[in-house]
């Protein structure tokens, strides 16, 4: 709140705790309020450029943690879990398709669905959702 106040003339009867400073040259009167202690901190300190922005910096870091750094988290633990997987593990896809690994190519891995008919399917290695093997 700025405590600066102008008047369009001099006015002799100033009420209690307000000073006089001075008339400009367009004749009016510029008074303060004397008594506040925010008026001489106001005036005589000045903010650095990089406290004003230090905010937005802090909300820059924290975006940066959320989208960026947890999903890359996620990428290696899903890598070291698709590296760990052998022949004969119990597999979830991220399609809720669920099988035993019979076969683990370069980017391939074949599945048995069926075990009655047989059934078998390749999938890519970034389709496998869960090792269900590993979790008993």
């Amino acid at each position: 709140m700025n405590n600066n106040w102008i008047l369009a003339q001099a006015n002799p009867n100033l009420p209690d705790g307000i000073e006089a400073q001075g008339i400009d040259q367009q004749q009016t009167l510029v008074i303060t309020k004397a008594d506040d202690p925010n008026l001489a901190t106001e005036k005589g300190s000045k903010t650095s450029p990089l406290m004003s922005l230090l905010p937005m910096i802090l909300i820059f870091v924290l975006i940066y943690f959320m989208m960026f750094r947890g999903p890359k988290k996620q990428q290696k633990e899903h890598k070291k879990m698709v590296q760990k997987l052998s022949k004969n593990d119990r597999i979830r896809t991220i399609g809720g398709i669920m099988g035993t690994v019979v076969d683990i190519k370069d980017d391939e891995i074949v599945l048995k669905v069926d075990e009655s008919n047989n059934t078998k399917i390749r999938i890519t290695k970034n389709a496998i959702g869960k090792n269900l093997s590993q979790e008993k």
